[in-house]
């Protein structure tokens, strides 16, 4: 035949197969629905969002106008180990959608063979060659010859993605690399939350040793009175008795105090990635700022929150990951073809006399699997619909973090402004009580109630304003940080 004929022929097979690559079978992917509601149920009195609202950035933390956290903050995309563990699990799925794209091309592959071969014909007299063509008795073969053949080729294989296999592959190891893109945004985000709630209750810490040292130099005042008044005959020895064990009692206390402090400075050291011996955090006043939070809609959350985007992109890889099985019901086609020179001489190997080509195609088709293929299909259908499940587990449960922290912010708030009236009292009581001891009406029992009373209301106080400092961390976590769907890689 022709060798133009072969050539036509392959170049219409070549244009069939990418014509029929046209075609996927499987499901094609739509994002799960799930409910959203118009509003947020604990949203009453959220202010709407601003342009101008830091909250809504990615440097979430400057709300909190505090310097030292901002610097501890930068340091935690830089150093943390547990999120360059899963920056380097992303990069590997992105390698992984080119390993899956380079099946759609051919392989094509170059060769270079060199063979010299020997052929005697007999020896004179009595020798005779041996089997490796060299004379038993050195004696020179009559007829002999020696041949050289020269083969550089050329060959590719290609099988056509004639229903889509390839590119469900392609696609679904895309939607994982997104997936792990955004699992890594949510670990950062996790990381920068615990960071910054972490820094909350250090700083909280040092207020209340603040507070503990202001009163143990307030009770041991108050047990030199006891002494003094005990020594003079005006004290019983009990109140003496009660004086001490108030002061040691709250000595302990404010050391335990020192003991939280320095575990949450060990915890922030290992967030921003160093040695607990290589960070200290000089104590600072408290003066953390509570943040105007912007409100956003319950839908809108599912384009904000990573974890979301997360589950999402599981969802559509599992998804792609259908087709691929559906596709082995389809024949398989393989192309092949090769091309080289063959000649004995180097100067002559690549004359056109000298060439010589071939190709090829084979279709192969399973007709009996014992049903492993329709297991396959059921196997990853099955998958789809734990990843759909999960995903609008995830979405529910996003919206609660939302409702959990919008209550907890409202009723800190309440709380806070019950307990600042509490300290208030609790401190005018503790000086007249202190003063009537002075003057001998109440004995030193009243005393100590009213002193234990005001810390543990001034405690308290500290506590509530803490906790809603941590709340809002955790809201402008439920709203994702600043995150948006649109910072996940597209290629």
């Amino acid at each position: 035949m022709p060798r133009s004929s072969h050539l036509s022929r392959l170049t219409v097979a070549v244009l069939l197969a990418s014509t029929a690559s046209g075609c996927m079978v499987g499901p094609n992917y739509h994002r799960p629905a799930t409910t959203a509601p118009r509003s947020f149920k604990e949203a009453k009195g959220w202010e709407p969002a601003q342009p101008s609202d830091a909250a809504d950035k990615k440097d979430w933390w400057t709300v909190f106008g505090d310097p030292t956290l901002n610097e501890l903050e930068s340091r935690v995309a830089v150093s943390n180990q547990t999120l360059a563990a899963d920056e380097a699990a992303y990069r590997a799925a992105h390698a992984i959608v080119a390993e899956d794209r380079a099946a759609l091309f051919p392989t094509v592959t170059v060769g270079m063979s060199g063979d010299r071969t020997f052929t005697g014909a007999g020896a004179v007299g009595s020798k005779t060659a041996n089997a490796t063509g060299a004379n038993s008795g050195g004696v020179k073969a009559r007829g002999s010859s020696t041949s050289v053949l020269y083969e550089p080729t050329v060959g590719a294989t290609w099988e056509p993605d004639l229903w889509g296999a390839v590119r469900r592959n392609i696609a679904s190891a895309r939607a994982t690399a997104q997936s792990d893109a955004a699992l890594v945004a949510n670990a950062r985000l996790s990381l920068q939350t615990e960071l910054a709630s972490d820094y909350i209750l250090l700083r909280q810490y040092d207020q209340e040793k603040r507070l503990y040292d202001a009163q143990v130099a307030a009770y041991t005042r108050s047990l030199q009175v006891t002494q003094n008044k005990y020594k003079a005959g005006n004290a019983a020895q009990s109140d003496v008795l009660t004086a001490q064990t108030q002061l040691q009692s709250l000595q302990a206390t404010d050391q335990d105090v020192a003991r939280l402090r320095a575990l949450m400075e060990h915890a922030i050291a290992i967030l921003v990635g160093v040695p607990p011996a290589e960070l200290t955090i000089a104590p600072a006043p408290w003066n953390l700022q509570l943040p105007q939070i912007p409100a956003v809609l319950p839908s809108t959350l599912l384009e904000r929150r990573p974890d979301i985007a997360q589950a999402e992109r599981t969802a559509a890889s599992a998804n792609e990951l259908i087709g691929v099985q559906v596709a082995a019901y389809y024949p398989t086609v393989s192309l092949s073809a090769t091309a080289g020179f063959e000649h004995n001489a180097l100067s002559n190997l690549f004359n056109i006399s000298n060439a010589f080509w071939s190709i090829g195609g084979s279709v192969s088709e399973t007709v009996f699997d014992a049903g492993l293929r329709g297991a396959k299909v059921r196997q990853y259908r099955a998958q789809y619909d734990e990843a759909v499940a999960n995903y609008r587990e995830t979405v529910l449960t996003a919206f609660q973090g939302v409702e959990d922290n919008l209550v907890a912010q409202r009723v800190y708030g309440d709380e806070l402004v019950v307990l600042v009236s509490a300290a208030k009292a609790a401190t005018q009581n503790q000086a007249i009580a202190l003063n009537e001891y002075n003057a001998g009406t109440v004995d030193y029992t009243t005393v100590a109630s009213t002193q234990d009373a005001a810390l543990q209301t001034q405690i308290s106080e500290l506590q509530v304003e803490a906790s809603r400092l941590a709340t809002a961390v955790s809201l402008i976590e439920a709203l994702g940080g600043g995150w948006t769907t649109a910072d996940l890689p597209k290629s």
